[in-house]
């Protein structure tokens, strides 16, 4: 099979920080399960990202709150099993990394134990300082993610456009540097300026990754049930479909009901 990279190493945060420093931007997509993420990591991906979009895109769910850990960590071991090159990091769920260090610490643990993978993703900065810096004090990489950060959406109320305004962009710049100094090996920007998240990569040495942030950062992530337009209900301006799965999937569908309906299949070639 041929991918888009020949270099079949096994990605690592260091050779993602590599990337950054030599210019090459870094693919990242979500995956939830074996199959898809076998897909994905055939075709050369640099990062597999278990998010727990997965309430959304997998669930059903309107936002990412209801996921549980041993939700995350059943998806994040699917996706595992399934991987062979790509840094596989899986999200923290909701209320998992809240400002008790020890219990994050703990949830942290089970995570990468249980599923094998090689990072974990954390969303907030100042906040949840101590919690990130034990959880990366005990040996496990941690992955920021700034900007709009869904778990937080019932104290937004909107999925509008974060740090458009000064103080919210100053913030954001301060939590970039502070979780590079506590030793995060990355972090995620969505949904902010394009121009304050070319601010951000240029002001620390660890890879941003943007979904939503614009083409300055060093790298872009999509959910990938988006991306292969198996999802048609959600439509933002920073998503681009690479196929329309949902009208190919339908049509198979209906196809497999019809031949069903006239007898058509099974046929004598494909009966015993």
């Amino acid at each position: 099979m041929s991918t888009y990279t020949e270099d079949n190493r096994k990605v690592t945060t260091h050779r993602l920080l590599e990337m950054k420093q030599r210019g090459e931007k870094i693919s990242m997509l979500t995956s939830y399960d074996f199959s898809m993420a076998s897909i994905v990591d055939q075709a050369g991906m640099d990062v597999v990202l278990v998010g727990d979009s997965a309430s959304n895109v997998m669930a059903g769910n309107m936002t990412t709150l209801p996921m549980t850990l041993d939700q995350m960590i059943y998806h994040g071991r699917s996706v595992v099993n399934g991987v062979k090159r790509a840094l596989v990091a899986v999200d923290m769920p909701f209320g998992t990394c809240s400002g008790n260090p020890t219990q994050s610490l703990e949830s942290a643990i089970r995570i990468m134990k249980e599923t094998g993978a090689d990072a974990l993703k954390i969303e907030g900065g100042k906040e949840i300082i101590e919690d990130i810096k034990k959880i990366i004090d005990a040996g496990i990489p941690v992955m920021g993610h700034l900007g709009l950060m869904p778990q937080s959406i019932n104290k937004y109320g909107t999925y509008a456009v974060r740090a458009k305004d000064e103080d919210e962009a100053q913030k954001l710049l301060d939590d970039v540097k502070l979780l590079e100094a506590v030793g995060c090996f990355g972090i995620v920007l969505e949904k902010i300026p394009a121009k304050l998240a070319g601010q951000a990569a240029k002001a620390v040495n660890i890879p941003i990754i943007g979904i939503g942030a614009g083409g300055e950062v060093d790298g872009q992530v999509l959910v990938i049930h988006d991306m292969l337009g198996i999802n048609k209900g959600f439509s933002p301006k920073f998503l681009r479909r690479y196929a329309d799965l949902h009208t190919v999937m339908t049509e198979a569908v209906q196809n497999y009901i019809k031949d069903v309906k006239t007898s058509d299949f099974p046929n004598e070639k494909e009966s015993y």
